[in-house]
């Protein structure tokens, strides 16, 4: 069956072809360099290629690529690891069916940050897909397409999402686009203090200058006062640079005392979305969030359910596909405000699954061959959630140094 593309028939026998295919795609496709692929016509967009992922590497660490790997047992598909000099005794390594060094004499985050060496393992050790965790490699666009050049299969969203989500400016325009509500802002990156300035004569105060090309709380200054303007806007663009390589900034409005609820969702290559329902992240420390609540506990309904529309709304604008999540701030009147999208997994998307009994990570790979998600059974009035979860992150902080944040 290598090699066989159905055309000429109804969907209902495609759909039927398909799913038989997959599962003997599974049961029986063991041999490196195969290449078996069939073609859906979807309802929605065009053919939907099924090319069965074999193997999987994770271009990550710790317990994200503990998490993927778990995944790829879980579906029978080989997991392959990378690792550091320094963290060559670490679990992830051990977890992993293989596992690799990269970044030879590298210090250790510049080692998952080498592109060219992560791809030439990849291809060394015939990896289909590469799976970009969270944090490092995971919102480059430059590494989404390198992956894709190289033959690989990505899973994620496509290098172009990647890079229009990531940078702020884009999805800010985006959303406007897509009809969702947005707070007040500049219309681009911001480089000098006289324009921050004028700025915050025509707006008023209080306003948040925000790292234009990054995320994570670096580069992030709140600002009440007129006269402490300039000199916020010149550490938040010193801090924004060092961190991210250009010190441009967004401002926008800052919403006192705002609840921060954010919206799961998830897209297939035939232009399917559905959301997982939402997440409260609004306890927060240094811009980083603590606690992660699902679903948002106290959330009118009619908030909850508007938030539900524009996030599906925006994803099915940009052609959204794999995992995704759509960030707001709610203020205390019932209006909310688009914030960013995370074009990848989530720290909490544990507290999702708990909620939802959908396992992320295997969608995602499931979708990266190409199911749709009617086919994994993920059409929105099928799924429910239950009950609470609650995720809270441990992190370390030195009192000695005023409570900044330290390795532990």
């Amino acid at each position: 069956m290598a090699g066989v593309t159905v055309t000429g028939m109804s969907c209902s026998l495609k759909r039927q072809m398909k799913s038989r295919f997959i599962q003997w795609s599974l049961s029986t496709a063991t041999t490196r360099g195969q290449t078996t692929q069939i073609r859906y016509k979807s309802t929605h967009k065009g053919d939907v290629e099924f090319k069965p992922i074999r193997s999987v590497l994770c271009a990550n660490r710790g317990e994200i690529a503990i998490r993927v790997f778990r995944a790829c047992t879980e579906l029978g598909i080989r997991s392959v690891a990378i690792y550091s000099e320094q963290d060559k005794m670490h679990m992830h390594r051990q977890k992993a069916d293989e596992s690799y060094l990269v970044g030879k004499g590298l210090p250790p985050v510049q080692a998952y940050l080498n592109i060219p060496e992560i791809i030439r393992v990849a291809k060394e050790n015939d990896v289909d897909a590469i799976h970009p965790g969270y944090g490092f490699l995971s919102e480059r666009s430059d590494f989404a397409q390198a992956v894709i050049d190289a033959g690989i299969r990505f899973i994620g969203p496509t290098p172009f999402v990647v890079q229009q989500m990531g940078d702020k400016v884009a999805a800010r325009v985006a959303a406007i686009e897509a009809g969702v509500p947005i707070v007040p802002g500049t219309d681009g990156p911001v480089t000098t203090a006289d324009e921050a300035m004028e700025f915050c004569l025509k707006h008023g105060l209080p306003v948040i200058f925000k790292a234009a090309y990054g995320g994570g709380g670096r580069g992030m200054r709140v600002v009440r006062k007129m006269e402490e303007v300039k000199e916020n806007f010149e550490r938040a663009t010193s801090e924004a640079a060092a961190a991210f390589g250009n010190g441009a900034m967004f401002i926008e409005r800052f919403i006192e005392r705002p609840r921060h609820i954010e919206v799961q969702l998830m897209g297939d290559k035939a232009g399917n979305v559905v959301h997982l329902y939402e997440r409260d992240c609004s306890v927060q420390r240094r811009h980083q969030k603590v606690v992660e609540i699902a679903p948002a506990p106290h959330l009118d309904d009619k908030v909850r359910q508007s938030m539900f529309a524009n996030a599906v709304s925006l994803a099915r604008h940009v052609g959204y596909s794999n995992a995704g999540t759509v960030e707001f701030l709610a203020d205390n009147s019932g209006g909310f405000y688009f914030i960013e999208v995370n074009a990848r997994l989530q720290v909490e998307h544990t507290v999702t699954e708990e909620i939802t009994g959908v396992d992320l990570v295997q969608t995602q790979i499931r979708v990266a061959e190409g199911m749709t998600l009617p086919e994994l059974g993920l059409t929105q009035e099928k799924i429910h959630q239950q009950g609470y979860a609650i995720q809270c992150r441990v992190t370390t902080e030195d009192p000695a140094k005023s409570f900044q944040p330290d390795t532990g």
